[in-house]
């Protein structure tokens, strides 16, 4: 008991995307192989670790104020902050009380936390803490340009990781019991790209084949794209798609907007029409694959005819969830000082209207699965419904159903027999 009171404490504090919940999963675990142990509730740590994001402006002052919070309330720590903010603006978190490290890239940590004792960084990951899936980061960085997006400065160049660290680590994470495997990135479907450009005498490894590869492990197991660019999935992506036994057919194009003209203000690199086709096309090819995706609203100069466009193309491709944002101007980019910025209230007022034709779209695509059998991670107990508990399914679809604590984390069959926009019912 004295010695683990007189080890080393940690507390690991993540805001942002999956890429860096991954990270932070990485360092906690080189800390406690390097004997740290996570500080308990109301215990202050020894070393802070916080892994920020810079998307929007909001997430830089969620960060410094989570800083701020944790010196007070972790008297005399030493905070390490990495992640996207700190590359950005190192000079600003520097300065942040109890800031002891700033990480400005990635590929310092081996020697940041080296000077905490921490001889080696892990490979890769062996748990996933208080997730029942796990994220597997695939690659790093973005070479695009959209004129909205802050994260090809502080996420440059493309870094994919080997095949066969990744099929290691999805076997520990299986291992482990973990029954769905998220692969991630900062722009996933550029993986490989790095390994093959200018190499003529190197056959290409793309996404398609990384799933591929990873769908020869035997088990009980789901395997999940975390997104996809529309122009990046082709014919060799959709024939290996419809092979793989273990991938959800579920995927995640970011849409941004259904208008043309808007997508060249954004420096997209496809057309409204090109993005349908795409989606046409894995549904002649997949079961019944069902499509998420992201949308701007807002966009500098976006009238109100081009706002109908991209209601039109929503309602086209009938994406089962829309994640809509109203623009947001993003210091350093080239929108953030485009002319014919929108005022926050029509923004606001075409977020609310694009969020209600998700809801609709959403009810549609629930409804399509009356009756069907359903496998559903479960992830947590409903507490508003005692006897129940909740979980995705393939597709991504919230799906409530019967059952206790013992089924968390494990996959279940259920067939649906009511829905609503939020999600189905399932029976046992």
């Amino acid at each position: 008991m004295l010695a683990t009171l007189t080890q080393p404490t940690c507390r690991l504090v993540t805001l942002g995307c999956k890429v860096n919940q991954y990270e932070t999963q990485l360092v906690k675990e080189a800390l406690v192989s390097g004997g740290y142990r996570e500080a308990e509730e109301g215990e202050s740590a020894d070393i802070c670790v916080v892994n920020t994001c810079t998307v929007t402006a909001t997430g830089d002052s969620k960060g410094r104020q989570l800083i701020r919070q944790l010196a007070r309330r972790n008297p005399g720590t030493r905070t390490i902050v990495m992640g996207c903010y700190a590359t950005r603006d190192p000079k600003a978190v520097a300065e942040l009380p109890g800031v002891f490290e700033v990480v400005r890239d990635k590929r310092e940590l081996p020697d940041v936390l080296d000077r905490l004792g921490i001889v080696e960084l892990p490979r890769g990951i062996s748990h996933f803490d208080g997730r029942q899936r796990a994220y597997v980061k695939v690659q790093d960085g973005c070479i695009l340009r959209c004129t909205y997006c802050i994260i090809p400065q502080v996420r440059p160049g493309l870094q994919s990781r080997s095949p066969e660290d990744i099929e290691e680590e999805v076997k520990r994470l299986l291992d482990a019991g973990f029954q769905e495997i998220v692969l991630t990135g900062i722009h996933v479907g550029h993986y490989g790209v790095d390994t093959t450009r200018g190499r003529s005498n190197r056959p290409p490894f793309r996404l398609h084949h990384l799933f591929q590869r990873l769908d020869r492990i035997p088990g009980r197991w789901r395997m999940r794209l975390s997104s996809i660019e529309a122009r990046e999935i082709n014919e060799d992506f959709i024939r290996a798609a419809a092979d793989c036994e273990h991938l959800c057919p579920q995927f995640h194009p970011a849409l941004q907007s259904g208008s043309n003209s808007v997508l060249r203000r954004m420096r997209r690199r496809y057309t409204s029409e090109q993005f349908l086709d795409t989606i046409d096309a894995m549904r002649t090819h997949l079961d019944r694959p069902a499509f998420t995706t992201d949308a701007i609203v807002g966009f500098p100069g976006e009238t109100e005819e081009e706002f109908s466009e991209t209601v039109s193309v929503c309602r086209q491709a009938g994406f089962s969830k829309i994640h809509v944002f109203p623009f947001s101007p993003r210091a350093g980019t080239p929108a953030a000082d485009a002319p014919d910025q929108i005022s926050p209230e029509v923004r606001k007022d075409r977020l609310h209207r694009l969020e209600a034709i998700e809801r609709e779209l959403a009810c549609g695509f629930h409804a399509s699965l009356m009756g069907q059998t359903l496998e559903v991670l479960v992830e947590r107990a409903a507490a508003d419904r005692p006897g129940f508990v909740r979980g995705t399914d393939r597709r991504y679809v919230p799906v409530t159903l019967p059952g206790d604590e013992t089924d968390i984390g494990q996959l279940v069959e259920v067939r649906a027999i009511s829905s609503d926009e939020t999600g189905i019912l399932g029976e046992r």
